[in-house]
């Protein structure tokens, strides 16, 4: 390989690591190397850190993943976690969950239990602990809780977005950009605002084929 073919290779990765979604539509040609790369890269997590990867996973070697004992990582066929994403466990992701650059996990002591296909966007955070606010001694030396965070099954979390700890986030539902999320969402929910609030059900948005711009919802005049 010259010296051309090697820096294009490497921006190859770069790109991968920023939009994991292109590695699993390789084309052969790029497959083979894209593979023994990404079996480098989950070696070297394995060796280092109480992670469980199933086959087919994409890890960004720019992601920062920290599993210690107790706090194990698993996850799932096809997860993708993305350049300069945070996961502290424990954390568990089912299949073909996405987390984009820049996403913050910590699980806390509870831990955070991510459902089938759902998508975490660039920026949003997920925090499975609290400090507590007693006025008698400093921020610093209050307790922590841990109750934990659960996302169903298909779940969308816009760019941005918070989700606090003890949430529960109902399959198929839908976080808008930047909302922060306080209390339980109910399946196929449309949720935005802060504090977050249900703003429609997913099933009874207009199926036209076009983009569906949900953020602000539409009133009775824009329908």
């Amino acid at each position: 390989m010259d010296d051309l073919e090697a820096r294009r290779r490497e921006q190859h990765k770069l790109r991968l690591s920023w939009m994991p979604w292109l590695y699993f539509s390789l084309k052969p040609r790029h497959r083979a190397w894209a593979e023994a790369w990404q079996e480098e890269v989950q070696r070297r997590l394995r060796e280092l850190e109480t992670v469980e990867l199933a086959p087919g996973c994409f890890v960004a070697p720019e992601a920062r993943l920290f599993a210690e004992p107790g706090r194990t990582i698993r996850l799932g066929p096809g997860v993708s976690i993305a350049a300069e994403a945070f996961v502290h466990g424990p954390v568990v992701l089912e299949a073909g969950v996405s987390l984009n650059a820049r996403v913050s996990l910590d699980g806390g002591a509870a831990g955070i239990h991510i459902g089938e296909g759902s998508r975490i966007a660039t920026g949003a955070s997920l925090y499975a602990f609290d400090h507590g606010l007693a006025p008698d001694r400093p921020i610093r030396e209050q307790p922590v809780t841990s109750r934990g965070i659960v996302l169903g099954k298909d779940v969308w979390v816009g760019a941005n977005a918070g989700i606090t700890d003890g949430v529960r986030i109902g399959d198929h539902a839908v976080v808008g950009m930047g909302a922060v999320v306080t209390r339980d969402v109910p399946p196929w929910a449309m949720v935005a605002g802060v504090p977050a609030r249900v703003i429609g059900d997913r099933r009874e948005r207009r199926r036209s084929g076009a983009p569906d711009a949900i953020w602000p919802p539409l009133d009775d005049s824009q329908e």
